[in-house]
């Protein structure tokens, strides 16, 4: 009955909804290290609802960074009080986006949303701020219904999502003590289009910069030279043996298995007839958990020191980005049964525990003790031109957030 109350309630803010979008994607709220602001007048812009639906206990965490007008980074914390406090529902968002791009992909202004076709378009509107206003208007609803949820609920609101989370909730996980063992943590950081992904576990980062030295010379002397970029494609088809040499499969991810995969080129010689001397390229893996990044290294080592001594070249092998994988969070935590639930009873299909490639600021959160999973209903549109949200999508979140809010 509670539900079915907070439910139609939830139906009648469509059009609150739309407008707390449109007022949010607005504000430019793009971190200093990408050229913007920083995310302060958004903070600003939300404070006056959190107070004016209840929430209490605010606290805004000012995570110093002197590239920002203001000289910090707001984390807004709040709560909206339950009938128990021996755990908190946390829904963490992320107030920051990332720049719009190139304008000209547009259709039009991405810091003018407008709403077409059943979706808002805007930079932002999906990533992330979908949930930040689903997991306010849950809040409202319960507010306005005079009902009160049946435990505490927390928001954490938080900046630098889109640039490490180090003046995000990083600084907050150092900085406070809010978060529990024992309280359900929900990321809408990742989710897929029917809203059944429920995220759980991230697989290993790792990218690497591979450059070949040789010897150049003329294209018709080739025995005066040492052609780097032939020792590069044998080192390319040389390390593809990497899936055969860990194939581990875990049924949790798709695709179940570690990748290893060429990327970016490097542009070498400009001419035809010249014989390189120095070939550059990349690779992107994503390394399974049960795998460690330390032995895929070893095994690169190895790969490209045979290939220095078939060729006479001399291999160096960079780490341009390393991010060893999070302990997961179990198929059956709390978080991750009371999500099904929710999912079932709200959206009347079935939620599935998934592990995915990419990172989720879900993992700060799981290295720093605390099982978190990542859920939300998204068409993907993320860092896109033409981003938008789905005001269904919004809705429905909404709802599910609302759920889990009156979950024993």
């Amino acid at each position: 009955m509670s539900f079915e109350r907070i439910s139609k309630r939830i139906d009648t803010y469509r059009n609150a909804m739309i407008d707390l979008q449109i007022a949010l994607a607005s504000i430019p709220s793009i971190s200093p290290a990408s050229g913007g602001m920083g995310e302060a007048r958004k903070a600003e812009a939300l404070l006056p609802f959190l107070r004016e639906n209840g929430l209490v206990g605010i606290e805004v965490l000012k995570a110093p960074d002197l590239d920002a007008p203001d000289g910090y980074r707001p984390n807004i914390i709040a709560y909206y009080r339950g009938r128990s406090s021996a755990r908190t529902i946390w829904i963490m968002t992320h107030t920051d986006v990332v720049p719009p791009g190139e304008t000209a992909l547009w259709d039009g202004n991405p810091f003018r949303p407008w709403v077409k076709g059943g979706k808002i378009f805007g930079r932002g509107v999906e990533d992330n701020q979908q949930d930040l206003v689903a997991s306010l208007f849950a809040i409202k609803a319960f507010h306005d219904e005079g009902l009160v949820p049946s435990t505490d609920v927390g928001l954490a609101l938080v900046a630098d999502e889109e640039t490490g989370s180090d003046k995000g909730i990083g600084y907050v996980l150092k900085n406070s003590k809010a978060f529990r063992p024992q309280d359900i943590i929900v990321v809408p950081d990742a989710g897929n289009e029917d809203g059944t992904m429920i995220e759980i576990a991230e697989k290993s980062l790792l990218w690497l910069k591979f450059t070949i030295l040789g010897k150049q010379t003329h294209g018709s002397t080739p025995e005066r030279g040492i052609n780097a970029h032939r020792a590069a494609a044998f080192l390319i088809t040389e390390l593809n043996r990497l899936y055969e040499v860990f194939p581990e499969n875990n049924p949790v991810f798709d695709p179940p298995i570690s990748t290893f995969e060429p990327t970016k080129k490097e542009a070498n010689v400009p001419n035809i007839n010249t014989i390189p001397g120095e070939d550059v390229f990349y690779m992107d893996s994503r390394i399974l958990p049960s795998v460690p990044a330390d032995d895929v290294l070893a095994r690169i080592g190895e790969m490209s020191a045979g290939i220095e001594a078939r060729f006479g070249v001399k291999v160096a092998v960079e780490n341009k980005q390393r991010a060893d994988a999070a302990p997961p969070t179990r198929p059956d935590a709390p978080v991750v049964v009371a999500l099904q639930k929710a999912i079932g009873e709200v959206l009347q299909r079935v939620g599935k525990p998934m592990g995915i490639g990419g990172g989720t600021v879900a993992a700060l959160f799981r290295r720093a003790g605390f099982p978190a999973a990542c859920w939300s209903t998204l068409d993907e549109t993320a860092h896109q031109p033409n981003e938008y949200c789905i005001i269904n999508n919004m809705i429905g979140d909404a709802k599910v957030f609302a759920h889990l809010m009156l979950q024993e």
